[in-house]
């Protein structure tokens, strides 16, 4: 069996096309506890005693002198915002409990519990002068980074992670929330802040796509059948997928991947070998960014993308025709992560209203799809579709105040070449936004938009806190 044609057909199964693109946006509208908690408390004591060496002695002097219960004055805390990428109920600015674990992580005993309390005990325990001030997933803060830092006139729309792990959280009206809220909020602006965890979109798997290699993954999975969106998504899984495939493939004799009769058949003249522990043989052993590195090798002969598949596969001497197949599945594996993450996106989108005349036409067909009307015959089709894309190039002039703002962060938008574009052909072909659509939403990197974002809601919350303080 022909390698490059074995691996045109496995790619063919990642593919996620336009019309599945708009079937998934209508659906979308180990250690114990105190050991993991004490952990990040020492952490925060390493940090204070680096970064804020004066205020950390002076409080901890101040502790030893004051004659109080509690030992100190309040105005002596740090604020601490706490970045907890994990679905939590959150009934308060710095109260949550812990609904479950994801992204690998399966420490029983805390869920359940309010993972600012098991903080705030273990930095107690160590008599550090910082207080738990704010819960913030990651995805929130993003968006309030990117609220922060964004151009223009309009206010920032949603926050979304593609990383490790995905998710996204966006501004919605409060008369739109259905759900029973607990806990105090502020209803006076009428919006409030929805953590979507839309990583486990479609568990059900009603529209998501899947392939065999899909199912081995969630299979041996420490989560199955829980997800679902984020295992075809995340940067987390993408490597993995990725070695799913070759493994597979591997143990199909008739396909000549990574193998030479002679040396003669290799254009490295040197027969190809896999390590006896290589990584490709090891569950969660291939990292993602082999990803990036493939398709961002257009050289001739390949030569970085077959370092990496040394380095990172552990495959030795592999063949021009053996780093072509890597980089055609993981390019097929990467553009459905890419228009998956669109799908989120134009979602929300269309949730929220924020386009005021939305399109309802389809994005134009994408150079490839040109191309294959012309192999075929379809002059007229590939003349017309040609027509579209160059009207659809020039652009129309988008007014400031129709702009959609989001804001994203993660490893993957950032560093996988042409992700946003991918993401934007997805938004394209969604009904209900279209090209003209798309030309309105705004896309910029929020660049540690957690941490940065955690931090401007803890100074929030402190202002409040003091703010109430004042009116007592």
């Amino acid at each position: 069996m022909a390698l490059s044609a074995e691996a045109e057909r496995i790619a063919a199964e990642f593919e996620f096309n336009d019309s599945n693109v708009n079937r998934a946006v209508l659906e979308f509208v180990a250690e114990m506890t105190q050991e993991l908690f004490s952990f990040l408390a020492k952490q925060i004591e390493l940090f204070l005693k680096e970064h804020h060496n004066d205020h950390f002695e002076a409080s901890i002097k101040r502790r030893q002198t004051i004659s109080s219960p509690e030992g100190y004055r309040d105005e002596n805390f740090f604020r601490l915002g706490f970045t907890f990428s994990f679905p939590v109920h959150q009934v308060g600015i710095n109260k949550g409990n812990l609904i479950r674990w994801t992204k690998g992580f399966g420490i029983a005993d805390a869920v359940g519990q309010d993972v600012c309390g098991m903080l705030q005990k273990e930095i107690d325990n160590l008599k550090l002068p910082v207080k738990v001030a704010a819960l913030v997933n990651d995805t929130v803060g993003t968006l309030m980074a990117r609220s922060y830092t964004s151009p223009g006139k309009t206010s920032t729309l949603l926050g979304a992670i593609f990383g490790t792990g995905t998710n996204g959280a966006y501004v919605e009206k409060l008369s739109k929330i259905t759900k029973d809220m607990e806990g105090e909020f502020d209803s006076s602006t009428g919006l409030m802040v929805v953590n979507t965890e839309w990583g486990s979109f479609d568990n059900g798997l009603k529209v998501l796509p899947n392939t065999k290699y899909d199912e081995i993954l969630d299979k041996d999975s420490i989560n199955p059948g829980i997800q679902m969106f984020e295992k075809r998504v995340s940067g987390m899984f993408l490597g993995e997928i990725l070695r799913t495939v070759l493994v597979e493939m591997l143990k199909n004799s008739s396909i000549s991947l990574f193998r030479d009769d002679t040396s003669a058949n290799n254009d490295y003249h040197s027969t190809t070998e896999i390590k006896r522990d290589a990584a490709i043989y090891k569950q969660w052993g291939v990292d993602s960014s082999i990803l990036s590195v493939a398709e961002a090798d257009n050289s001739s002969g390949l030569k970085t993308l077959r370092q990496f598949i040394e380095k990172d596969l552990g495959v030795l001497a592999a063949s021009l025709e053996d780093a072509q197949a890597v980089k055609t599945i993981a390019h097929a594996i990467a553009v459905r992560a890419a228009r998956l993450a669109g799908v989120a996106l134009a979602g929300v989108v269309l949730q929220t209203g924020r386009l005021d005349k939305p399109g309802s036409e389809p994005g134009p067909k994408s150079a490839a799809a040109i191309a294959q009307d012309v192999k075929s015959g379809k002059l007229a089709e590939a003349a017309s579709a040609t027509a579209n894309k160059l009207a659809d190039t020039a652009g129309l002039a988008v007014n400031e105040d129709e702009i959609v703002d989001i804001g994203v962060d993660g490893s993957l938008v950032e560093f996988y070449p042409g992700f946003e574009d991918y993401m934007r052909e997805a938004i394209r072909a969604t009904e209900g936004i279209g090209a003209t659509g798309e030309r309105k939403i705004r896309i910029g990197i929020a660049k540690d938009g957690s941490g940065v974002g955690a931090a401007l809601i803890a100074l929030v919350a402190a202002q409040m806190e003091k703010s109430a303080s004042s009116t007592k």
